[in-house]
Parts: C-alpha cells; structure tokens; sequence
C-alpha cells in the first residue's frame, strides 16, 4: 500500500512537472512571437522613416537645384563623354540625363525606362509609363529625333525592347554628376533634376511664356510649383526693371 501511495504521488509529481514545462514553454514560445512582433514593428518603422527622411532629403535637393542653361548642357553630356581627372567617361550616365532633358521625365522614371515603353500611337511614338513618384500615366508624345536617339542606343548596345535600358541608380547618377560638376568649377547647385528644369525652361521660353503648357507636361498638381521650376518671380523682377521709363 505504502508503494502504491508513493507511486500515486509520484505521478502526481511528475503531472505537475510536465504541466510547468508546457507552461513554460508556452510563456517562451509567446515572449519569442512577441518579441518578434515588436523587432518587425521597429524595423518597418525605421524603413519607413529612413525613406521618409531620404525622400525630404531629395526634394529639399531638388527645390535648390538651379536649371541649366543649353552651354551648361552640352558642356556636361561632352565631358560626361569624354571623361576627366578623378571620373571616366560615362555614356549611359550621360544618355539618362540627356534624356531626362530632352523628355521632361524625372531621374527615377528614366532610368526605368524600357525601349517597349515608347509605342506608335497613330503615326506619332508616344511614352507609355507611370510615374513612380506621382503614379500618374504618361502618355506624351515623344519627338522621332529622340526615338531615333533611344533606338540607336539599345541597339548598339543589344538591349531588348523588354529590358532596361540603364543598368545605373538613382544615387550613381547623383553622385558620378557631382564630379563632373566640381570638375567644371560650377559654382550654383546642379543636380540631376536640373535637367528636368532645363526641359521646363526651354518649354516655358520656346512656346511664348506659357506657363500652363508648362505644368501639364510636367505633370504638376499646382501652377505654383511650375513657377518655382523656371524662376517666374526672377524673370518679373527683370521685367519689371526692364520696362521702367523713368526721366
């Protein structure tokens, strides 16, 4: 009897014994989820601020980049040709900046470009992508001198119509642009998006001063923002000295 009570609270024991380790692990395995809930919070949080703060970053740059003017341009796409002290050459570099100021587009929509992404729409080749910054669809018309330009280039190159045409970043371009621009001795602030600006620019000149057209290929949500793309309020001022009568 006696072996028979000590086996019972044997058992008992070692009941309670098993209970605690499934309690255990079961607070382990929970502390685990937890924690793991927490790292990924903690993870996304900081992505997502890290891109929010490079985003600021970015359009911060972009509102202090001046536009260029036609002499700047070709200056830059040659010696991006030809290279110099401290850079090589960089034809595709290049190409995606000249790009960028022959077609409006911004630096990121650039570089995803893709040969199919340019269509003959009723005798006229026009751009067929959405804007990663604005998710807007672009849908103007492209100039055949420029087609021409784009076709040249995948084909000499042997890039297929369903690929990339540039094989850079966003960051190389900014930074390889920058060498460049030391080594002209440019002093104001030039950044890839000055290209998109010359493009504004030229428009806003070429087409009698029409600031609207200006906004709509750029694809702006406001006037205002176009203003601040070709420096209206600096162009009043000049006119505004320009036309005083004064005697």
């Amino acid at each position: 009897m006696k072996i028979g009570i000590l086996s019972l609270q044997a058992r008992r024991q070692l009941s309670v014994c098993k209970t605690d380790q499934k309690y255990k692990q079961f607070v382990k395995a929970q502390f685990y989820e937890l924690f793991f809930c927490v790292f990924t919070a903690l993870c996304v949080i900081i992505y997502l601020n890290t891109n929010f703060l490079r985003r600021k970053y970015e359009l911060m740059a972009n509102k202090k980049c001046a536009a260029l003017t036609k002499e700047q341009l070709e200056e830059i796409i040659t010696t991006m040709r030809s290279g110099g002290a401290g850079f090589r050459k960089n034809e595709q570099i290049a190409t995606a900046l000249l790009l960028e100021a022959n077609l409006g587009m911004r630096i990121e929509d650039i570089l995803a470009l893709h040969l199919q992404d340019i269509v003959m729409d009723g005798g006229r080749y026009r751009l067929n992508v959405i804007e990663k910054k604005t998710l807007k669809k672009r849908t103007f018309t492209v100039p055949v001198p420029v087609y021409s330009f784009i076709r040249i280039y995948c084909d000499d190159r042997n890039i297929a119509p369903d690929h990339k045409m540039f094989s850079v970043g966003e960051r190389q371009v900014q930074k390889y642009l920058k060498k460049v621009v030391d080594y002209l001795g440019y002093e104001e602030p030039i950044g890839s998006h000055s290209f998109r600006k010359y493009f504004a620019t030229e428009i806003y000149k070429q087409n009698n001063y029409d600031i609207v057209l200006v906004q709509k290929l750029l694809q702006h949500s406001s006037v205002a923002t176009t203003q601040r793309y070709i420096d209206v309020d600096q162009r009043i001022d000049k006119a505004l000295i320009e036309q005083c009568t004064l005697f």
